[in-house]
């Protein structure tokens, strides 16, 4: 984090706000109990040695009472404290938790793809580790910077000397703090790294596993490249969790008894100067009792921190991770605009669009018109960015250079909601939620078009799939369309968009995981739609879908080893002309790579 007490925890997290306020009073009310109890407790011991007219408890009434009070006041706080902190603390791991999943789902497709073990991770169990940093590491820290200062003042007043030995050693315990935290420097981000690889390994792994188990090879295959089998793959894995935890708790463990060593050390000091000057008769009884019971308290709260900083490090280290997701620059994609279109026509326009890829551009300086009535397939290799041509549409990524218009008006400037009210989106791995078949088909609004509903079923097939479920549209699937084969999920999806009434339709291989009649009926739906007025683009591989284009659009990309690539693959329209396509090949235009450099 960016110091003990970071300040975006406390922008992030207004619980954290109250309860820093609040704990803060808390501290100053026990550190004056401290005082006051030790200075009771001293006068009292050395008033029963020295003055025999006072060894009754009679004669102590006042101070025993206040000593009393003192000592309750001081558990009071700490209670209070800790009840407050075990409150803040859910209150803003849960705040924090939100946060990131709003910001989440804000992050462009691409950029949350590659973040979603992390944000699973941090949001799943690694910010709960920050309820350990709010109720024991900032309490510990508020008594650190309180404590030491007003109790070494008062050492210092009855007794310079022993003042004066806390003064030089107190530095000790901070300074050996600074050594320890270089030392295990990066550890508790490492582990999580780890963590966050390890579960992305096991999430992998588990979501091979219904395949192999339909093939009977859960327990004879083996893992790629590993010649360990599935399940000796998994315990490897959580036993490397474990080294991994076991080894941060022993750094834990080793740097808390190094304090308490030295702490302890320091405290015997200050004793053994007490004690002699005592036997010499260099100061009063009471003013050597003080110094040795406040001694320890000057000490105590800077242990307690170098023993608490490594349970919180591990929530600090998350909250690190959930901050950079909060500030993350991706999450400007999709925010709204205040441009609306008054006379929508559905006409997209796609002007020298490029997008940056890990190894150039994909796409690359594409442009093409895009027009209601029609079914525009964008078409080309793996990988040159047909995929990301629909987001750029959608408005979820924004082009690193060029722009793409609806009638004229730049999506960037558009009104979110209201132009992906006007869209309907198929993606490459269609969104199932968990829930009833109803409720995955009104993801997009509720269907209130019975016939636009019907229709669409017959067109997808998914009518023949409802007769076969005994509750029909109330059957509830499980994460991902669990409960249904992929052909049912790739039916549901299509069945989604055909009962939008919407008039712009983006479709990703519309047609995957379905047989080549049913394939053949979803394109004739298609058609149909366009034929009264939508504009459908689509992206394709199969040779069917760009033989009922009536515009293909080609995408490149721009890489180093572009030119090999290319040369080696066939031309759009040589495929088109495979089919018997006499349809005109869309508006296209691929930028020179000199532009793109």
């Amino acid at each position: 984090m960016a110091g003990p007490v970071d300040p975006r925890l406390w922008r992030y997290a207004r619980s954290a706000r109250r309860y820093l306020v609040v704990s803060v009073g808390l501290s100053l009310v026990t550190t004056g109990c401290i005082v006051v109890g030790a200075m009771l407790l001293a006068r009292m011991l050395a008033g029963v040695i020295t003055d025999p007219a006072r060894r009754s408890i009679g004669s102590w009434g006042v101070e025993i009472v206040v000593f009393a009070l003192a000592i309750g006041g001081r558990g009071v706080a700490t209670w209070w404290q800790s009840r407050l902190a075990h409150r803040a603390g859910a209150r803003v791991v849960a705040e924090l938790e939100q946060a990131v999943l709003v910001a989440g789902s804000e992050l462009a497709p691409r950029e949350l793809d590659s973040r979603r073990t992390e944000l699973a991770v941090v949001v799943g169990s690694a910010l709960s580790g920050l309820r350990a940093y709010l109720t024991g590491y900032l309490p510990a820290l508020l008594l650190a910077a309180l404590v030491p200062p007003i109790v070494l003042a008062v050492i210092a007043i009855h007794d310079p000397p022993a003042g004066l030995i806390i003064l030089i050693t107190l530095p000790l315990i901070p300074i050996f703090m600074i050594l320890i935290g270089l030392m295990t420097q990066g550890r508790s981000a490492a582990t999580l790294t780890a963590t966050t690889r390890l579960s992305d390994q096991l999430l992998d792994l588990f979501a091979g596993m219904p395949t192999l188990r339909a093939l009977g090879r859960e327990t004879a295959g083996r893992a790629a490249g590993s010649g360990m089998t599935m399940s000796h793959r998994v315990r490897a894995l959580g036993e490397s969790l474990q080294v991994r935890t076991m080894a941060a708790l022993r750094v834990a463990f080793l740097s808390s008894m190094v304090l308490e060593m030295l702490a302890t050390l320091c405290v015997a000091l200050v004793a053994v100067s007490i004690g002699m000057r005592l036997v010499f008769g260099h100061m009063g009884l009471y003013a050597g009792l003080l110094g040795l019971i406040l001694a320890p308290e000057v000490y105590l709260p800077l242990r307690a921190v170098g023993e608490r900083f490594h349970a919180a490090r591990d929530g600090m280290a998350a909250a690190e991770r959930a901050f950079a997701v909060l500030e993350s620059e991706g999450r400007e994609v999709g925010s709204a605009g205040a441009g609306r279109i008054s006379d929508f026509r559905g006409e997209v326009e796609i002007r020298d669009l490029s997008v940056r890829s890990r190894d150039g551009f994909a796409p690359a300086g594409l442009s093409a018109v895009l027009r209601p009535g029609a079914i525009t397939v964008l078409a080309g290799p793996n990988g040159c960015g047909k995929s990301t041509v629909l987001q750029s549409i959608l408005g979820t990524m924004w082009p690193d250079s060029g722009s793409v218009l609806v009638d004229g008006v730049p999506v960037r400037e558009l009104d979110s909601r209201s132009w992906w009210s006007r869209v309907a989106w198929l993606p490459q791995r269609p969104v199932l939620l968990p829930g009833t078949l109803r409720e995955n088909l009104e993801l997009l609004g509720p269907a209130t078009d019975a016939a636009l509903l019907e229709s669409a079923c017959v067109a997808t097939g998914f009518d023949a799939v409802l007769r076969d479920l005994p509750n029909g549209w109330n059957t509830v699937v499980g994460t991902g369309g669990l409960g249904l084969s992929l052909g049912q999920r790739q039916r549901l999806a299509l069945t989604r968009v055909l009962a939008a009434d919407r008039p712009i339709l983006l479709l990703d291989e519309p047609t995957a995981h379905l047989d080549d009649r049913s394939a053949a009926t979803v394109l004739s739906a298609l058609t149909a739609r366009a034929r009264r007025g939508a504009t459908i683009v689509i992206v394709a591989h199969r040779p069917d879908l760009l033989a009922f284009a009536d515009n293909l659009v080609e995408v490149r990309a721009y890489r180093d080893d572009s030119v090999a690539r290319d040369a080696d693959l066939p031309e759009v329209g040589a495929v088109a002309d495979r089919f018997g396509s006499s349809r005109p090949l869309g508006e296209l235009h691929v930028g020179p790579r000199e532009e793109l450099r």
